[in-house]
């Protein structure tokens, strides 16, 4: 099942999408407005997300399915967001050619410990068809297309797409500056939905997509398989989790294998669309910051 947060006037309406039709499950429920209230009574009453929805869907009407270009809210209000780096051998390679100090980024692909950083809050998180940003302090910036997953109380309840936007030139500068280079206004997007851990037979065997737009022109075009990873899931969790107090409602971004080529960089107006099996297609603009 794929669960949607939609704008409602003043607050959110929650939406969930099973066999083809999408239902508004805000209306069966005006207790259920985010995706957070749902997690939250799935704890309370001990019982699976999707079983709780099957309830909902009962007195649920279908929503309006139209395709929307507006900007809208993402799926859920991660407190944080988080991110694993090098988990792909084509972004290892890529860090090497960027960085001043490629060895680091060798030994991280082949430790035992990944690298996980703090990547995103609320305030600089976007959702579908908003802008996400590109800092005026930049000279090479770059979409990371990456499997999401969601955690309530550090459990994986479910997987989304997610845009870690970068700067490789101030990365590439000096790895101390990864923070800066990570972290800014708009510098992370998720959505379009999360699909339910249970409706993904394996996370790691889903084809990913990127394409590239500048007007009318595609920039680049490519595609990879998180099967790719030389990480697991589970594994990247239990390193982010551990000694670590993490949010109720976290998201962990997984790395990615699709790198624009070393001449390439983003610029206002562009359109970033990355699509993953099983959760759908997530598309923002690009803006400078």
């Amino acid at each position: 099942m794929r669960y949607y947060q939609r704008n409602g006037g003043d607050s959110l309406r929650l939406a969930a999408e099973t066999d083809g039709a999408v239902y508004d499950l805000t209306a069966a429920n005006a207790d259920f407005e985010t995706f957070e209230d749902l997690l939250e009574a799935s704890s309370a009453a001990d019982r699976p997300i999707d079983d709780l929805t099957a309830d909902l869907l009962e007195e649920a009407p279908v929503a309006d399915a139209d395709a929307d270009t507006s900007a809208s809210p993402p799926p859920l209000e991660a407190r944080e967001v988080w991110a694993a780096g090098v988990t792909y051998k084509i972004s290892e390679e890529a860090r090497e050619a960027e960085s001043t100090m490629p060895e680091m980024y060798m030994n991280v692909y082949e430790s035992e410990r990944p690298e996980v950083f703090f990547k995103s809050t609320p305030e600089r998180t976007v959702g579908p068809n908003d802008g996400v940003g590109i800092r005026a302090d930049s000279e090479w910036d770059v979409p990371e297309p990456e499997l999401g997953i969601v955690l309530y109380q550090g459990e994986i309840v479910g997987y989304t797409i997610g845009n870690d936007m970068s700067s490789r030139s101030i990365e590439g500068e000096n790895p101390l500056y990864l923070p800066q280079a990570k972290v800014y206004d708009r510098c992370c997007s998720l959505g379009p939905c999360i699909t339910s851990a249970s409706a993904i037979d394996d996370p790691h065997d889903l084809e990913m997509s990127m394409t590239i737009t500048r007007g009318d022109e595609v920039l680049y075009e490519d595609s990879t398989s998180t099967g790719e990873m030389v990480r697991t899931v589970d594994e990247l969790v239990e390193y982010f989790v551990r000694h670590n107090r993490v949010p109720d409602v976290s998201v962990l971004l997984t790395g990615t294998s699709l790198v624009p080529d070393e001449g390439f960089t983003l610029e206002e107006g562009d359109v970033v669309d990355i699509t993953i099996e099983e959760i759908g297609t997530l598309s923002n603009p690009v803006v400078e910051v």
